[in-house]
């Protein structure tokens, strides 16, 4: 005689079960998140303030679906702004924008809870070479 084959039916009816439960929990909560984060941006008010950029920083994204496939870079760029107060927020910004930006950048930042919605800079001129 064999092995016993009632086992491959307890994987089945327990385990497998199981596993597509937390799978869809997993994916359940992750979009939970995402809604209500994209809710709460929406409940806030659109602000417009007087801030500088003090950070620049970009990421690099590296994703590969198989073996041997080409992989797929993605990049993130990120500006922190100072407020006059003190405070510092980081946004998520496009690669033109990032282009566009540099360090002690001032001017007027338009932001809604935790979604960037532009930085318009005042013009500065340098005083370095006058006399």
């Amino acid at each position: 005689m064999g092995p016993d084959p009632s086992w491959m039916f307890d994987f089945a009816g327990t385990v497998l079960p199981i596993f597509f439960v937390v799978m869809i929990g997993i994916v359940a909560l992750s979009a939970g998140r995402g809604l209500l984060a994209w809710s709460r941006n929406n409940r806030m008010p659109v602000l417009t303030v007087p801030a500088r950029i003090v950070s620049r920083r970009s990421e690099i994204r590296q994703n590969s679906t198989e073996e041997g496939s080409a992989a797929r870079t993605t990049m993130i760029y990120y500006l922190t702004f100072e407020f006059e107060n003190g405070e510092r927020a980081e946004f998520k910004v496009s690669g033109s924008e990032y282009g566009i930006s540099a360090e002690r950048d001032q001017g007027w930042l338009t932001y809604q809870g935790t979604r960037y919605r532009g930085f318009k800079r005042e013009p500065h001129f340098s005083v370095a070479g006058q006399r």
